[in-house]
């Protein structure tokens, strides 16, 4: 599903409507808060994607089948992250906590667990 996720963001550009669909007990970062969480760690969904994380702002998404997007993050505020790949397309996520797990949402709704 991410795999799809992907796909259709490069496809739509960095001009999508945000509809985060914020749940009951979702907690923002602000902008240092979210660099620290993020720095140097990576994020397992648990269709075995991989978002990779790199302490000096590189990126790389693996797919659970294989497959990887290199690009560069930046935490930015309002618990968002923005990632340009190296295809020069950009995506913003929103990463939150929730019951101590990490939730990725999508700017058009879509929520992805962390793997603990």
């Amino acid at each position: 599903m991410v795999r799809w996720l992907l796909v259709a963001a490069l496809g739509a550009g960095p001009v999508m409507a945000q509809n985060w669909k914020m749940r009951d007990g979702d907690v923002l970062f602000d902008q240092a808060g979210l660099q620290a969480r993020l720095s140097g760690q990576t994020l397992v969904f648990f269709d075995d994607g991989k978002s990779v994380y790199e302490a000096d702002g590189k990126y790389n998404y693996t797919y659970g089948g294989g497959g990887i997007w290199y690009g560069y993050w930046k935490a930015a505020a309002d618990s968002k992250v923005c990632v340009t790949f190296v295809t020069g397309v950009e995506r913003c996520d929103r990463i939150v906590e929730n019951g101590g797990r990490l939730v990725v949402l999508t700017e058009n709704g879509e929520r992805f667990p962390v793997r603990p």
